[in-house]
């Protein structure tokens, strides 16, 4: 074998290893990305329960009376904006 034909082995030979790294580092990013949204899902379904549990936090401290002057302004704002809402839903269904 000629010192050309052994250089040309060596290329071949390094060629299919990037090849096979290659496949294998697109299957690792496939997997990486699919990870990635699921990790988003359950992050985003935490969110939503932890704001879930703060509003039942809020309805029971309302609840309790357990209000500073400042909390029950903010409350009685979240009830008229609601009330207020809901006004307008019923005058949009009523159409």
């Amino acid at each position: 074998m000629t010192e050309t034909e052994a250089q040309l082995k060596r290329i071949q030979f390094k060629l299919q290893q990037l090849l096979k790294q290659y496949a294998t580092l697109l299957k690792e990013n496939s997997q990486l990305k699919e990870e990635l949204q699921d990790t988003k899902r359950h992050m985003t379904a935490r969110q939503d329960m932890i704001d879930s549990l703060n509003q039942q936090v809020n309805v029971l401290r309302y609840s309790n009376g357990e209000m500073s002057g400042a909390d029950k302004k903010e409350f009685e704002k979240k009830i008229n904006f609601y009330v207020k809402e809901i006004d307008r839903c019923i005058t949009m269904l009523s159409q």
